[in-house]
């Protein structure tokens, strides 16, 4: 069969299907890590979309990557941090030195990562600030000449992929505050106070271009939006990467003009059963490593696995981030949450990975547990949340048979019950989480 070929225009980019391998892997990493892991630092305020994008939000923003805008806002806790730590005339380019790396092994992130479960891997190359963590003939900003002086995309890519995982590509399209650095206080600034110039929009496509051909990444993940001086190129670009990586796959952040699959962002954002979606989040309210946030401020391991059940359930995809620290360690926190999440996968995996939407939807029975579906073919999966810790009894409508469940130590009975297979359930632990069941040919 002859590989199909897009010829630069939108109708032809509209006829790109998304690839089978994401609509099949469920769980992905995100990594955001650069000169804003130095300070580390964000007040603990709202996760986003629980208060409007207003100057409230850009004042007291939660997001340590944000930290240069937090402090050219010249108000809110980030700004007294830095004078106080750093004084007023240590630049957001003083930090450089500083990051290091001097711990990373790109190999054992890899591992961790493939423990985790996760199937692909999305990578910042480019942050708002500008900064690239990669070779450009653009710019000399980047890790290869400062900070740790490595190519950071190409030694992750290779052990990304020596491990199995598919590797994407994050890209601060609209936004490079090396081209416009006017402070933002609204959300609509994203827009308009971003680089308004012709001369960014074509930086921005020769680096898309770059990473492309280089590193021929399985997504490419733009954020927020596409440079408006720009957009009559995106046919070219999005032809050139679907030409140029056959299994490739694109987010929704472009303008309103293209997606192959919609985002949301811890509360904002839509996201709806009967399109492919993707959830991103930080493990707390931050995606760069804030050392504000210990342990028990991050998503504790049962509302990570919850996150992910319910997400899969309603046809999306859960892309959870870490931020490690500038010396190139993932916080131990972190690391511990991965590796539970992956031993709840281990058992309870095929549940998840290649499985679609049932027509069933997801509900709370009377005791509070939350019962969520997914299948694949006529086989069911019914996923039981938020558990009663003793023995409990959940009615599963239109079922006519006792499902078994996928974890061996775990016990389950049932009774028909008019139109309900009532089930009861026992001998799960505070650590099963979530209670995973199969029932062949169950969706009918």
């Amino acid at each position: 069969m002859m590989k199909k070929i897009y010829d630069g225009t939108w109708d032809s980019i509209r006829t790109h299907e998304l690839p089978e391998w994401y609509q099949d892997c469920k769980l992905g990493i995100f990594i955001h890590w650069g000169i804003y892991s130095v300070p580390a630092y964000a007040p603990r305020t709202w996760e986003l979309g629980e208060v409007p994008g207003d100057e409230q939000w850009f004042c007291n923003n939660p997001y340590a990557e944000w930290y240069y805008n937090s402090v050219n806002v010249g108000q809110g806790p980030t700004y007294e941090h830095h004078l106080k730590t750093y004084g007023k005339d240590f630049a957001y380019e003083d930090f450089l030195p500083m990051w290091k790396a001097e711990n990373w092994k790109p190999s054992n992130w890899a591992e961790l990562f493939r423990e985790a479960g996760a199937k692909y891997v999305v990578l910042v190359t480019k942050h708002h600030d500008g900064f690239c963590l990669f070779p450009s003939a653009y710019t000399d900003y980047s890790s290869i000449h400062k900070g740790p002086e490595r190519d950071i995309v190409g030694e992750l890519t290779r052990a990304v992929r020596e491990e199995g995982l598919k590797m994407g590509l994050y890209y601060s399209g609209i936004i490079d505050w090396r081209f416009a650095h006017d402070p933002i206080y609204r959300e609509e600034d994203n827009f308009h106070k971003a680089c308004p110039t012709h001369e960014y929009a074509d930086y921005a496509y020769k680096q898309a271009m770059e990473l492309i051909d280089r590193y021929h990444p399985s997504v490419f993940w733009n954020d927020i939006g596409w440079p408006k001086q720009g957009e009559e190129m995106l046919p070219h670009l999005l032809s050139h990467y679907y030409n140029t990586v056959e299994d490739g796959v694109v987010n929704d952040r472009f303008n309103g003009l293209y997606k192959d699959y919609g985002t949301k962002e811890y509360k904002y954002g839509e996201a709806v059963r009967e399109e492919k979606w993707e959830m991103c989040r930080g493990m707390g309210l931050s995606f760069g490593y804030n050392a504000n946030e210990g342990d028990d401020q991050l998503i504790s391991t049962a509302d990570l696995i919850s996150l992910l059940v319910s997400t899969v359930a309603n046809n999306g995809n859960l892309l959870i981030n870490i931020g490690p620290k500038a010396d190139g360690t993932i916080p131990a926190e972190q690391e511990k949450r991965l590796r539970k999440l992956g031993q709840w996968l281990k058992i309870n995996g095929e549940a998840i990975y290649g499985t679609v939407c049932s027509r069933r939807h997801s509900q709370v029975a009377e005791n509070g547990t939350e019962i969520h579906y997914t299948k694949k073919d006529k086989d069911l999966y019914i996923l039981l949340d938020h558990c009663p810790k003793e023995r409990f009894t959940v009615a599963i409508p239109h079922l006519n048979q006792v499902p078994k469940s996928l974890n061996c130590s775990i016990c389950v009975s049932g009774n028909k019950v008019g139109d309900c297979m009532e089930l009861t359930v026992w001998n799960h632990g505070e650590e099963d989480y979530t209670v995973g069941l199969f029932a062949p040919q169950g969706e009918k």
